[in-house]
């Protein structure tokens, strides 16, 4: 069986998952969507004749050389989605790095270190709360028992979702000689802004990833009849809430940061029942830990006097927080040596807000990333897009990197 081609791959993905009515993508950890890209994995893994394997915290793997050899070069990204979200992000890295062994092989190159191809399991977390769970696993900075501890909205727990889509949730945790193998990993991915746009560039190098983290604010009023209870007698906490997304704008914009409340349950949640509880989730992000700071801070305190005003008791937990990560220079300026060697021209270097795979393993294994150009800026959306050209370039681009590090 041929290995099919970019357009193909991308065609057969594009279907799984994806909501008609929105448009987006629905690809949650250990759903029937995700056990569908994970087929679609194996197949182009068997396709080309590699070896593939999921680990045992429910990462993907796909090896052309011995796995035990050490020093393997690893491409790859992410298959999950957040609710309705774009095409792109995480699938163009898998779908390229499959390309790119194509691409290698069509050119005659000859790996003489192991390749891999990986596709890291609940990226997104949009299922149980926690981004990176596959690889913050294997690196160990989520336990077992933490792990074991998440819960999805409807209580299901990821334990059992993981053994009901038949893996072993007692045998997740951290996995140093697995990644102990790993001489360098190289994520490609959707550029998630839109620096390159307005560069003008199809391709470009990552240099850091902000801090950024999750928090998640419980409002708890009384419930109580809409129709018939006084405004002056009501525990209402929507009104410290519908604050405090306020002072997360404010802040943020006086940090230069970012701040977003995007996720919120209300109970009871009926038109004519003035809420007992508003759960929100505030997700923040800044170019250095002291910024996020600041507005973290800021806004919890915003929140503590508008529910005090209202009567309301607040609690506020961190539920997830991932430190800044600058790459590491010796494997980017390698990167940038092979690309520019190519190009003849200087590759542009950006920065990203967005959390991923590579930013949490680069505290275990060397890492570099590469972003695509995406022209509207838009992600985590169903408009989220990259050119068709602008893709091809990522897959050469990344099939160069792969030559220069793993090819004679």
């Amino acid at each position: 069986m041929s290995a099919p081609s970019f357009q193909t791959m991308w065609a057969e993905l594009a279907r799984v998952g994806k909501d008609p009515g929105t448009g987006g993508y629905r690809r949650y950890a250990w759903t029937g969507a995700d056990l569908d890209c994970r087929a679609w994995f194996r197949d182009q893994a068997e396709a080309r004749g590699l070896r593939h394997e999921t680990d045992r915290n429910g990462n993907l793997w796909a090896w052309l050389g011995d796995p035990e050899a050490g020093d393997a070069v690893v491409t790859g990204s992410h298959l999950d989605s957040v609710p309705d979200g774009g095409a792109f992000d995480g699938p163009l890295g898998v779908v390229s790095a499959f390309a790119a062994l194509d691409e290698l092989r069509a050119r005659g190159a000859r790996p003489v270190k192991p390749l891999a191809i990986t596709a890291f399991g609940d990226e997104e977390g949009a299922r149980f709360g926690v981004a990176c769970v596959g690889s913050r696993l294997s690196a160990g900075q989520l336990t077992r028992e933490q792990a074991h501890a998440l819960r999805a909205a409807d209580g299901t727990s990821l334990p059992q979702a993981m053994e009901a889509a038949g893996q072993d949730p007692d045998a997740i945790g951290a996995d140093p000689e697995r990644l102990g193998r790993i001489g360098a990993l190289v994520e490609l991915h959707v550029e998630q802004g839109r620096a390159l746009d307005l560069t003008g560039d199809p391709v470009g190098l990552a240099s850091a990833i902000w801090p950024h983290g999750r928090w998640r604010f419980d409002f708890r009023g009384e419930g109580n009849h809409a129709g018939t209870t006084r405004l002056a007698d009501r525990r209402d906490p929507t009104l410290p809430y519908a604050e405090t997304v306020l002072a997360a704008r404010r802040e943020a914009q006086l940090a230069g940061a970012l701040a977003t409340f995007g996720k919120v349950l209300v109970q009871p949640n009926g038109v004519n029942a003035i809420p007992s509880l508003v759960s929100a989730w505030l997700d923040s992000r800044a170019a250095d830990p002291a910024s996020l700071d600041t507005v973290v801070a800021a806004v919890e305190a915003a929140a503590r006097e508008a529910a005090t005003r209202s009567g309301v008791e607040l609690a506020v937990v961190r539920e997830s927080f991932t430190p800044s990560v600058e790459f590491g220079h010796a494997l980017r300026d390698e990167l940038a040596r092979i690309l520019e060697a190519r190009s003849a021209t200087p590759l542009p270097v950006i920065d990203s807000g967005a959390g991923h795979d590579a930013g949490i393993l680069s505290a275990s294994v060397p890492t570099a990333m590469l972003f695509v150009r995406n022209p509207t800026g838009v992600s985590h959306a169903p408009a989220e897009t990259a050119a068709e050209d602008d893709c091809v370039a990522g897959v050469r681009a990344l099939a160069d990197v792969l030559e220069g590090l793993a090819c004679a």
